[in-house]
């Protein structure tokens, strides 16, 4: 981790109320290393080697591709961190209130109803691209929290803890997105085997048992049934997420705690920085304002900056001024702008939503990457140049855990 990303994250967790904050800390520095996988990707798609990268990534091992694994099989494991944290938090954390879920929860909303209107004004006549909607409306908590952390102690504790809970919820969202409408042809009969397995996942949950290899095994067979289901695979990591128990009736460490310690280091220092370097990948032979004005691009690109960025602050400004919502403790209304901007950088979820919105077809799945990164960097650019210019003194370490405390009361 770099000195910026403790500094800024490390006082979060000084007291242990909500997990959320050491899985800040583990995301905010693993967003660097997904920034250099993804820059890495990036540069070999654009040199003399982008044969062998592309090549590479086609390579067969058994039935799938390697592409094909980490998008369905690696990213399976991210969903199964993301889905723990957000039942985590649900519970026991961050967002175990109805109050505490308020502005994160609608500012979440806001963040992907607006870029998903701003992408379809300029799509909305060609059915092939419509089926994009989805892609600027996800968060990359990894990056945005990542972002965060460079900025050292500019940046209040409070506006940290509203992006990670604004994202859990994002991601959220993402994934019943990802369920309802980018699916494949239904195979009835796998459909089935992933009820049965999903209906003795939670018998067990009910049943207080806790044996994470169990649970584990089964959620093997069911990510197998989601595979060739016509459900995307990725969705077999949430049901199992939601299905490990919190508590068990045979006491011992909690076996969600005990996953979640095993896979928070694993999946942004690794897992994540693979699928970035693997995805990212785009050559820009020809690229050009023409094709920036495409409307896929534009749509991509306005979306993020604007429809996230404006939408998430203009939905929790009318929260906070008329229905007594909170500014996050120590922050400025200008900071949190710069925050809600943050908030643009779609990365890893905008790319993975782009594969499964375009799938078979390479030439639009490429496309839609320069729209994806393009509109990322200019969401990352604004957000840090608003919270640096409205940030001249930095905080120090005793404001931070000062406004962190308040906002816990």
């Amino acid at each position: 981790m770099t000195n910026h990303a403790s500094r800024v994250i490390r006082p979060l967790i000084k007291r242990p109320i909500s997990m959320l904050r050491e899985f800040m800390e583990f995301e905010a520095a693993g967003g660097i290393v997904l920034l250099g996988a993804a820059v890495l990707g990036l540069v070999i798609a654009n040199s003399n080697a982008a044969s062998y990268y592309f090549e590479f990534l086609e390579l067969h091992l058994g039935p799938l591709s390697l592409l094909h694994w980490i998008n369905d099989g690696l990213m399976a494991i991210f969903f199964l961190l993301v889905g723990l944290e957000i039942k985590h938090e649900m519970l026991r954390g961050e967002l175990a209130s109805p109050s505490q879920r308020l502005l994160p929860g609608l500012g979440a909303l806001a963040g992907m109803i607006a870029p998903a209107v701003i992408y379809m004004v300029f799509n909305h006549g060609d059915p092939v691209l419509a089926r994009g909607w989805a892609i600027p409306a996800a968060t990359d908590i990894a990056f945005a929290l990542g972002l965060l952390s460079l900025l050292g102690k500019r940046v209040p504790a409070s506006l940290a803890v509203f992006l990670a809970a604004l994202a859990i919820i994002d991601d959220l969202g993402a994934i019943v997105v990802i369920a309802l409408f980018y699916g494949g042809d239904l195979s009835w009969g796998f459909l089935l085997g992933a009820g049965v397995i999903t209906g003795f996942l939670f018998k067990l949950n009910r049943s207080g048992i806790g044996s994470l290899p169990v649970y584990c095994g089964l959620g093997l067979i069911l990510w197998f049934c989601f595979l060739n289901s016509g459900i995307h695979a990725t969705l077999a990591g949430v049901i199992l997420a939601f299905s490990i128990p919190l508590e068990t009736s045979e006491g011992g460490d909690s076996p969600l705690h005990s996953l979640e310690n095993r896979l928070d280091r694993f999946v942004p220092f690794l897992l994540v920085p693979i699928f970035g370097f693997a995805n990212a990948g785009v050559s820009l032979e020809g690229v050009s304002l023409q094709s920036l004005s495409h409307p896929l691009n534009l749509g991509i690109i306005l979306g993020l900056l604007l429809g996230k960025g404006l939408g998430i602050f203009t939905v929790c400004a009318v929260i906070i001024r008329f229905f007594g919502g909170r500014l996050p403790q120590g922050a400025s209304w200008l900071q949190f702008l710069g925050v809600c901007f943050v908030c643009g950088i779609g990365f890893t979820m905008s790319l993975f939503i782009n594969m499964l919105a375009f799938v078979g077809n390479k030439e639009m799945v490429d496309e839609a990457k320069i729209g994806i990164i393009l509109g990322s960097v200019c969401s990352a650019i604004v957000g840090t140049l608003i919270l640096w210019r409205t940030s001249a003194r930095p905080n120090s370490e005793n404001d931070i855990q000062e406004n962190f405390d308040s906002g816990e009361k």
